[in-house]
Order: C-alpha cells, then sequence, then structure tokens
C-alpha cells in the first residue's frame, strides 16, 4: 500500500472507532484497527482501580472461552506482573514495551517460566490511559515473536488517538467495580512477612535481583538478602522456585485450581 493510500486508510480506521465507542464491541473494533499494524496472538483489556483488575474484555482461549492461564493473572498472579509493578510505582498514561519495564533478571523466574512463556510467549506491549489516581486502563497485545521496530513506530503514531478514545470510553463501561484493597487470598501470606519482606517477596518473584531491589528500596545489598534469609525461614522453604510455589498456593484455596502449566515443578537459578 502507497503512502497516500494507506494514509487514507488510517482515517477510515479511526472514523469507524469514534462511530463504535459506545457499542458493545468496541475493545474487538480496536483490536481490529491495531492488528493492521501490529501482529499479535492474543490482547487483553482491564481497568486498574485501586490496585485491583477488572475484566473489560480479552480474547479467547485457543478452544474458545476464557483463557484458564489469564484466570490465574486476575486472582493474584498479577501482583508479580512487570507492568502492574511499574504502574503501581508510576501510573502514566502512554505505551511501554516489555524491555522498557522488566527488571533485570525477569526470564529467569518462575513467573516468566511457568506463566509469561506459556501465556504471552516472547513480547508485550502495553497501551496505558490513566483517567485519575485511582484508576487507569491497559490495553495490552502479546506476541509469540519479538515485536518489531516499525510496529513500535506505527503503534506511537496512533497513542494519542488510543488513548483519547480509551479515556471516552469509560463513559460506557459499567461503574460498579469493587474498590479497596485487593481480594488476591494473599493474606496468609502477609501475615508471615513483615510489610518490607512482602514487598521483597513481590520484587524477587518479579525478576529483581538483589542490587535491583536495593537500588529500588534504597537500602543495602546485606539487608536484602538478610531479608531474603528472614522470608525463606518463615516460609520454611529454600529456594526461589519455592517462594513461586507458596505465592500460589497462599491464594488457591480462595480460587478454582491453577492450570496444570502453572503448578508444574520446574526449578528456576535464582
Amino acid at each position: 500500500m502507497t503512502p497516500a493510500l494507506r494514509e487514507i486508510a488510517w482515517h477510515r480506521a479511526f472514523g469507524i472507532l469514534i462511530e463504535s465507542i459506545d457499542q458493545p464491541g468496541f475493545w474487538q473494533t480496536v483490536v481490529r484497527r491495531v492488528g493492521d499494524v501490529l501482529h499479535f496472538d492474543n490482547w487483553v483489556a482491564l481497568l486498574f482501580q485501586d490496585g485491583r483488575p477488572h475484566l473489560l474484555a480479552e480474547s479467547t482461549a485457543p478452544g474458545g472461552g476464557p483463557d484458564p492461564l489469564f484466570q490465574d493473572y486476575l486472582s493474584g498472579i498479577y501482583l508479580i506482573d512487570p507492568f502492574y509493578r511499574v504502574n503501581c510505582e508510576d501510573a502514566r498514561s502512554g505505551l511501554f514495551q516489555l524491555r522498557d519495564v522488566a527488571p533485570d533478571c525477569f526470564e529467569e523466574t518462575d513467573y516468566y517460566q511457568r506463566y509469561f512463556h506459556l501465556n504471552v510467549v516472547a513480547d508485550e506491549i502495553q497501551f496505558n490511559c490513566r483517567l485519575d489516581e485511582r484508576r487507569l486502563i491497559c490495553l495490552s497485545f502479546g506476541s509469540q515473536r519479538r515485536i518489531t521496530d516499525e510496529e513500535v513506530a506505527w503503534l506511537t503514531l496512533m497513542q494519542p488517538w488510543l488513548l483519547a478514545l480509551m479515556r471516552q470510553r469509560m463513559a460506557y463501561e459499567r461503574q460498579d467495580f469493587a474498590g479497596g484493597e485487593p481480594n488476591d487470598g494473599l493474606d496468609g501470606l502477609r501475615a508471615a512477612l513483615t510489610s518490607r519482606e512482602f514487598d521483597i517477596c513481590q520484587l524477587m518473584l518479579s525478576g529483581h535481583s538483589s542490587k535491583g531491589i536495593a537500588d529500588k528500596l534504597l537500602i543495602s545489598v546485606d539487608t536484602v538478602k538478610t531479608h531474603r534469609r528472614h522470608i525463606y525461614s518463615k516460609l520454611n522453604i529454600k529456594t526461589q522456585s519455592e517462594l513461586f510455589a507458596s505465592f500460589l498456593n497462599s491464594h488457591a484455596s480462595t480460587e478454582k485450581p491453577h492450570s496444570q502449566a502453572m503448578c508444574a515443578t520446574k526449578k528456576i537459578g535464582e
């Protein structure tokens, strides 16, 4: 397609999006337009309100119906998602790629090996639209291959249009999402650890090295290692894989059983 024809198609596509803003299939229409410039294999639209994710729309699993791995994400795995962690620290509008937010040891984590690698596979890119101090809309796309610089360039061009539409869309979404603290079923794990230990636990599981945690929390590496020993002792574990299992098991009793892929035993280097 020539540049002139592509520009005409571009304006037509956004005219269609504006017309669909009050329609039930709005998010699917957005996804189709994004698919004109980005190869992706799954997608999800979420509203984060008071730190808790609420599903707006999602792609279906290969066999149809909700994706069981994504249900695990909603039930508590989101707490160690790099995108979520960054949004907790600095929630802002924009376009973010996995390489922008992933911690230094992300690909070595059980989260990557036993969730991300199975569910998203290779790469992820996300549009964030911050509504106010309590609410953030995320539209994420996962790909089985690395997202190219050309695709990122096109998405960057689309960004102001899409963020404006995402913001306006909220007038037509349900507004009765529960607020308050996340109901993630992790009260038992929180009770076993101090608040600082619980924070460090999440950072460890997200893929931050001891030095990365020390830099983020403005403490020494030795202090991080001391907290780590205390966490392992209190939970009666010896490896980070066991820590991930403790994280999963702490909310498994309040949710439906996890998929076999999530529960498979795998040792990951610490």
